[in-house]
Parts: C-alpha cells; structure tokens; sequence
C-alpha cells in the first residue's frame, strides 16, 4: 500500500470526538459549495489538517470568502454557511 507524503497529519479529532481527514475534505475542482463542504473545509484548517494558504489554492477561494466561512461558522455554526440562510445570520 502506497501513503502519499503530506506536510502535516493524515488526520485530526474535532473538538466534538469525531475525526477529520484529508479524505474527507472536498474535491480540488468543487464548484458548489454546499454548508457540508464549507464547514468541512473551516474545520480542517482550524483543527491544522491543511493550512489557510493551501486551502486557498487549491480550492482557489479569496481571503474575503473564506474569512466569512469562518466568521458565519463562529458566529453562528453550520447553519449559517447555507446560501438560503445569508440574510437572516449577516444583517447588522
């Protein structure tokens, strides 16, 4: 069996008890960014599964988009990360 060298660990624990790994994260190419894949993505680089600079790149998001993943997933959790759900958890 072939493991692929990563900088970095193969796998985190999540504060909750489950486990993140770089399995789990989503494709490269994403185009639809769904709330799973959003908070997915916000945990990995909390938890230090991948860096901020590499989750830009190869997900080629902004610092402006993935800083408010991160702000809505703080503020609010999950729930605020669906495109339904933008003006009821970002007005003033």
């Amino acid at each position: 069996m072939y493991l692929k060298r990563v900088n970095g660990p193969r796998a985190v624990t999540l504060p909750d008890g489950s486990i993140l790994t770089r399995a789990d994260l989503p494709p490269p190419d994403t185009r639809r960014w769904v709330a799973s894949r959003k908070i997915t993505v916000v945990q990995a680089v909390a938890a230090g599964l991948i860096e901020r600079e590499e989750a830009l790149e190869l997900y080629a998001l902004s610092d402006e988009e993935f800083d408010c993943w991160c702000q809505a997933a703080a503020e609010h959790g999950a729930e605020a990360l669906k495109v339904t759900q933008l003006q009821r958890f970002r007005q003033p």
